[in-house]
């Protein structure tokens, strides 16, 4: 089966690698005609583990600049775009609402085929989205993954489960494809689109308050005067095994290109059910709040005014990513207070203040490192 594939991003292009390397037939289009070049001579600037190893050794992936010929030359076709926040915390899906013009454009192209969500949605827009293209005859599933950045290969191949919204023609050749590409047998959690789309949500909200429980665990016993032995609370914690160590470690607070999004997006849907107690509101605010508690702890114990020193302001070490890093934002803050900041990893240096000092630094510092 040729499998087409829409947005070849940080996502899309690792998925597509992995299909390649199962032996499928891809066709992936990507709207970067610069990005689309290079992939097609196999270049790609990621800082993402066994990429370019993977691209350099594919050999059954046709790069293309437009949906069109994806649409009309393969059957099952998986998407991949972005589907950043609104103001209102929900998801802006304007990039898929143009997939599917596009393949309403196609007509009877498109029929007997199935568009295969893979990036996050609200809960309701694969039902309506199913709405609009059952007229073309075209199939629409949920199929979200479940990776962090840094680790997308890996976390392709050992996902903990596949989770499928909605049924029809191509489900058999969906859960295949995962059992092609994965190194065991993988869960498969089949259900309506709906159900899927609030499990997404559900699994990273989930995430960020346990990340907020631990910080606020250590906030507490900074105000305490336990601060020298979060680490071993919270061990004790996670060592009872319905509580878990995963996620539970006193740090920065969550960042990324994924969970600050999610969790807005879980709020949004519960405020516009009328739920009064809304968590992913409660742990975005403490969030915030956390990144202001260690400013000022931070400048407090700082009794010399001496400079702050991070090995990394990426919102994950080892990745380029800033977005909502909860590192640069504190980074900015001790600049704008006149500390003088150094960071080791210049990974991102082109995306940040040119305040900062990209050096390992050569005098007495403190060291940020949480």
């Amino acid at each position: 089966m040729k499998i087409g594939l829409l947005g070849a991003g940080r996502l899309g292009i690792c998925f597509a690698l992995l299909l390649d390397k199962a032996g499928y037939e891809v066709i992936a289009s990507d709207i970067r005609e610069d990005y689309v070049s290079n992939l097609r001579s196999g270049i790609i600037k990621t800082s993402e583990p066994q990429v370019s190893k993977l691209l350099s050794e594919s050999k059954n992936i046709t790069f293309v600049n437009n949906n069109t010929d994806v649409i009309k030359e393969c059957d099952l076709i998986y998407t991949f775009v972005a589907t950043p926040s609104l103001p209102d915390g929900s998801y802006d899906i304007s990039c898929i609402r143009q997939i599917i013009k596009d393949i309403k454009k196609c007509k009877s192209d498109a029929f007997n085929k199935s568009l295969v969500i893979g990036c996050t949605t609200n809960p309701g827009d694969c039902d309506d989205f199913q709405n609009h293209l059952r007229p073309y005859g075209v199939d629409v599933y949920y199929n979200p993954e479940f990776i962090a950045q840094g680790s997308i290969i890996r976390d392709l191949e050992h996902a903990d489960m596949v989770l499928v919204g909605g049924s029809g023609r191509h489900i058999q050749d969906i859960e295949k494809i995962y059992d092609d590409i994965q190194v065991e047998t993988p869960n498969v959690y089949v259900m309506s689109r709906k159900a899927a789309e609030l499990v997404k949500l559900a699994v990273n909200c989930y995430l960020t308050t346990k990340i907020t429980y631990a910080n606020m665990i250590g906030q507490v016993m900074h105000k305490s005067g336990m601060g020298d032995e979060i680490d071993n609370v919270l061990d004790a914690i996670g060592s009872d095994s319905r509580v878990g160590h995963k996620y539970l470690g006193f740090g920065f607070g969550f960042g990324g290109p994924c969970l600050p999004r999610d969790n807005r997006a879980f709020a949004a849907c519960a405020s516009k059910l009328g739920l009064e107690y809304n968590l992913g509101q409660v742990t975005d605010s403490f969030n915030h709040e956390h990144n202001s508690f260690l400013l000022d702890y931070y400048v407090k114990m700082n009794k010399k005014h001496l400079p702050f020193a991070f090995d990394s302001v990426a919102y994950k070490r080892g990745t380029d990513i800033i977005t909502e890093s909860q590192q640069y934002k504190l980074c900015l803050s001790l600049l704008d207070r006149g500390y003088k900041v150094y960071v080791v990893d210049n990974i991102v240096e082109h995306q940040c203040d040119s305040r900062i000092e990209w050096s390992v630094p050569e005098e007495d510092v403190i060291w940020i490192e949480l």
